[in-house]
């Protein structure tokens, strides 16, 4: 019953950052930008995330399981600084109206993403590639974000 419970709770921590994006309102604005051709509907976004949260809270519970309890700490940190960057973006992007800075924020999260699967993979091999589909989005929404703030 204990792993069951740790579980949950990664599956929480991991969805916490998506509480950001509820409280945005985007206000019409986000509609109309210019956003290239290969922008994704905006109803594809709302499934993405929720298989993201959860496999980030996947590879959290199995590294968090694995490897040495002392080495928690350093990997942990890593691991929180970027579900808060991720939290941060929507309010950026969407509440500030700031393309720039928002990629700013992506920026750092791209290399958070990449520090943690290091850090993961000297816990588990499995936590690290479960992080692997998050990666691939972020940079994918870098450089949709980039994008965006070129052509506006």
């Amino acid at each position: 019953m204990k792993k069951a419970g740790q579980l949950l709770l990664f599956i929480v921590i991991a969805f916490l950052p998506s509480l950001s994006a509820i409280v945005v309102k985007t206000s019409g604005w986000y509609e109309a930008l210019n956003k290239p051709a290969w922008n994704p509907p905006p109803h594809l976004f709302g499934p993405v995330w929720t298989v993201l949260y959860l496999i980030i809270a996947l590879a959290g519970y199995f590294a968090w399981t694995c490897g040495r309890r002392e080495e928690r700490r350093a990997v942990f940190t890593v691991y929180g600084a970027q579900l808060i960057m991720n939290a941060i973006w929507s309010p950026v992007f969407f509440g500030l109206h700031r393309p720039d800075a928002a990629l700013i924020v992506l920026i750092l999260l791209w290399f958070l993403i990449l520090i943690c699967i290091g850090a993961f993979s000297q816990r588990s091999r499995l936590a690290a590639w479960l992080l692997l589909p998050y990666f691939l989005w972020v940079s994918f929404a870098g450089a949709l974000n980039a994008t965006i703030m070129v052509i506006n």
